[in-house]
């Protein structure tokens, strides 16, 4: 998606999605824990934990960079295209 069509400079909006998409899977994974558990599968479990950690580890480093980007003036709304 474009500058011009979020307001957001496309560096914000490329981290943002990514946070996003790290926070979404995470909350994903955590089925997928349970029913390796459920299986009886505890290498498979633990594989999904480390996955699920992850992206838990990715969400957090998007947000300490977004908090750089808009420090910086490159994360808010988009002056130009």
């Amino acid at each position: 998606m474009a500058t011009g069509e979020t307001q957001f400079t496309d560096v914000a909006y490329d981290l943002i999605s990514v946070q996003y998409h790290s926070l979404k899977a995470g909350h994903d994974y955590g089925q997928y824990v349970r029913d390796a558990d459920n299986a009886g599968l505890s290498d498979v479990a633990d594989f999904f934990r480390q996955v699920m950690q992850e992206d838990s580890e990715r969400a957090a480093t998007c947000h300490k960079l977004l908090q750089q980007v808009q420090t910086s003036g490159h994360g808010g709304p988009a002056t130009g295209s």
